[in-house]
């Protein structure tokens, strides 16, 4: 039976471009981040997170399933040798100052085998609240090329900052 345990917690009290977790320890198997955050700036409706392994900018590759309410077809986009990891070139779907007041995206983000000498693969569920038809929900797949054990993610909000009150856990995972 797998077992979380909090590693880590941020939320925020005023605004940031980003955060990052620093100093994981090495003696879980697997990592999840959860992400309850909105943008502060209007985009459109929606704006996304950017996401980094130990201050590595390069090499992360992905392919990213979005959809929204407003269109009956779902997308998709690939990407490669990208400086952090997203398929659209901008990152994860999430709500901005568009998207319904006081509403937060959410994202939970998996990340196996984080301290293996081998490429980190990772998977990503995010949606973005919002009250209309052009709200949208994203699976990502990701693979990171540095080998080295994960020992700190960065979340960066793809516009200037993440607002207040959002939050940010990092779980680790002991398979027992």
């Amino acid at each position: 039976m797998a077992t979380y345990t909090l590693i880590s917690s941020n939320v925020l009290s005023s605004s940031a471009a980003s955060v990052t977790f620093s100093a994981i320890p090495a003696t879980y198997t697997d990592l999840v981040l959860k992400v309850s955050a909105r943008s502060s700036v209007n985009v459109g409706g929606y704006s996304y997170l950017k996401v980094t392994y130990n201050g590595t900018a390069s090499g992360y590759s992905d392919t990213l399933l979005y959809k929204d309410g407003s269109n009956a077809t779902p997308q998709s986009q690939k990407a490669s040798s990208q400086a952090f990891w997203s398929a659209s070139g901008t990152g994860l779907p999430f709500s901005d100052a568009a998207t319904t007041s006081n509403t937060f995206g959410s994202a939970e983000i998996y990340i196996p085998s984080y301290t293996a000498n081998q490429y980190k693969p990772a998977s990503a569920f995010s949606v973005q609240e919002n009250n209309s038809t052009a709200q949208y929900m994203a699976l990502d797949a990701s693979l990171s090329t540095d080998t080295s054990a994960i020992t700190s993610v960065t979340i960066t909000a793809g516009d200037p900052n993440f607002v207040s009150t959002s939050s940010f856990y990092l779980y680790g995972i002991s398979n027992a």
